[in-house]
């Protein structure tokens, strides 16, 4: 048998199983990356991320079909395809979410190792905190989380906006309470990205007992008499063996990988020719996403991103790591309990962009400008993935289904986050920089103008989930321990296995997912206290 292990996707779940698999020296792990290597400069420039989106190289750059809720738009779905995966391109703010989600989480597994109070320790063992240990926050994990370096000047006047509104200044979304306003801290170390391949996979690379390829696509796992044995690559006859695989590729390769396999809707794998392992139909169903509208006001002072000295800006972050060049642009935010919430947590997220950004600034806008994303964080409405042929370079079709829960129930909220960005917007600390407005165009006051309005602009904020959801019920793809029920030795560990979106970016709670698995793998019982670096 050639490997112990074999880990399918070197993203922010992959790198993390990758270093905690090999750690012992005794075991042979294989980690398999579709995507090249994380070299390119702009990825450890944190300013970076407003090129990386034309580098195709390093992006899945998926699109999801026409959207009926969306006016029948096609949205644009950035995935990592590098090592570090979508956590060497993201906006790198590192949140949690909050106790009540993995709760539900727990209730929804069966499994009580998935609460709150199981899971932090986890969330610790993986944090290295810039501001130190905490009963919340741990400072000997690999994953540095610092406060930016830089922030733009707007970035305060938003904060100051929210509390002018009414809301608190809050210091720290990862603490005692998550509501209110104020910087985001980043994944960065130094002033530079911390991905997962900076933190998790560098750090392992010389272990004589992992092996890391790049620019392989993986076809399918291999199952005989019930059991995963190991995969194929594309373009290749052979089959790696493994005493145990590990899908890692995220809400939409994970999927689509485990049907080209033959686990998945048995009907569906049959249109396409596939031999039937598992008819699962949860494989590729309960598709999540936070949906983001996004309102934009010209400014009257050339102080925001829009035509940055980009040389200078590189220039200054070369010598000293810090300035325009360390800033992840999306600085500032918040999280509100909207006057619709059904439950305890806040159900909105905002984030503060000190640019004009229309399609994730792939639509260049003249001016000088700045940007408020608003997202509801619960949505109801459910999405599915199928796949377009049995060919596995052939991306899966992708039906979001935006905005669909049959009571209005997200649009609603989205209409709140609109409302609300507006307002925040309107308040006095920006008096002296406003401009006319962007997005919307004109001022609108109705429901029926902003749903509109959402339907016409909304895109998404880069979080997927659940389409191999962990769950208690015989028909949950997983269950509890991540195990693909009805084939042995083959686990999920990536957003997919999420049974609902947490209150929040997804990458802290992926890198979290991936610590947990990763003992649970090596059936390791005791929670941890700290983790040595190397």
């Amino acid at each position: 048998m050639g490997y112990d292990y074999i880990i399918v996707g070197a993203g922010s779940a992959g790198c993390v199983l990758a270093n905690r698999l090999s750690a012992s020296g005794s075991k042979r792990v294989l980690l398999l990356e579709a995507g090249p290597t994380d070299w390119h400069p702009l990825i450890h420039m944190p300013a970076g991320i407003a090129r990386l989106a034309s580098q195709r190289r390093l992006n899945w750059n998926y699109l999801t079909e026409p959207e009926a809720q969306l006016r029948n738009r096609r949205l644009w779905w950035p995935r990592g395809k590098t090592l570090g995966g979508s956590s060497s391109i993201n906006a790198m703010c590192y949140v949690r979410g909050v106790p009540g989600d993995y709760d539900r989480w727990a209730d929804a597994a069966g499994d009580d190792r998935w609460s709150w109070e199981q899971v932090l320790p986890w969330f610790r063992h993986s944090e290295n905190q810039a501001r130190g240990a905490s009963a919340l926050h741990g400072s000997d994990g690999p994953l540095s989380v610092s406060d930016l370096r830089y922030h733009n000047p707007l970035s305060e006047v938003f904060i100051d906006s929210a509390l002018a509104v009414g809301y608190a200044r809050n210091d720290d979304f990862n603490g005692p309470n998550q509501a209110g306003f104020g910087f985001y801290q980043v994944t960065q170390r130094n002033g530079m990205r911390c991905s997962t391949a900076t933190a998790y996979l560098r750090p392992a690379r010389q272990r004589p007992n992992l092996e890391v390829r790049t620019g392989v696509l993986v076809s399918r796992v291999v199952i005989a008499h019930g059991h995963a044995v190991g995969v194929q690559l594309h373009g290749q006859d052979s089959i790696i063996e493994a005493g145990e695989t590990i899908l890692a590729g995220g809400a939409v390769n994970t999927p689509q990988l485990l049907m080209l396999s033959g686990v998945g809707p048995a009907d569906h794998l049959r249109q396409h020719g596939i031999a039937v392992h598992v008819d699962q139909p949860g494989i590729g169903a309960n598709l999540q996403d936070h949906l983001d509208i996004c309102t934009l006001d010209h400014s009257t002072q050339k102080i925001t991103y829009d035509h940055l000295n980009e040389l200078a800006a590189g220039w200054r972050f070369l010598r000293h790591r810090d300035g325009p060049g360390s800033s992840n642009v999306a600085e500032a935010g918040g999280f509100v309990r909207s006057r619709l919430a059904t439950d305890e947590r806040c159900d909105l997220q905002f984030h503060f962009v000190p640019a004009l950004l229309d399609d994730h600034g792939r639509h260049r806008l003249p001016g000088y400008g700045y940007t408020v994303h608003a997202c509801y964080l619960h949505p109801r409405s459910r999405g599915t993935l199928r796949l377009r042929s049995a060919h596995p370079a052939e991306p899966i079709a992708i039906h979001a289904n935006y905005l669909d829960d049959p009571e209005g129930h997200d649009l609603q909220r989205m209409i709140e986050g609109a409302r609300l960005s507006r307002e925040l917007l309107s308040q006095a600390p920006f008096d002296r920089f406003r401009g006319g407005p962007v997005f919307p165009e004109r001022p609108i006051a109705s429901d029926a103008e902003y749903a509109d309005f959402i339907r016409r602009k909304a895109e998404t904020i880069y979080h997927p989930a659940g389409t191999c959801r962990m769950g208690k019920e015989p028909d949950a793809p997983l269950d509890g321990e991540l195990r693909v029920r009805g084939v042995e030795k083959l686990r999920v560990v990536d957003a997919s296995i999420m049974p609902s979106l947490p209150s929040g970016n997804t990458n802290a709670p992926v890198i979290m997912i991936a610590e947990r698995a990763a003992a649970l793998i090596l059936n390791e019982t005791v929670l941890p206290t700290a983790t040595p670096q190397e």
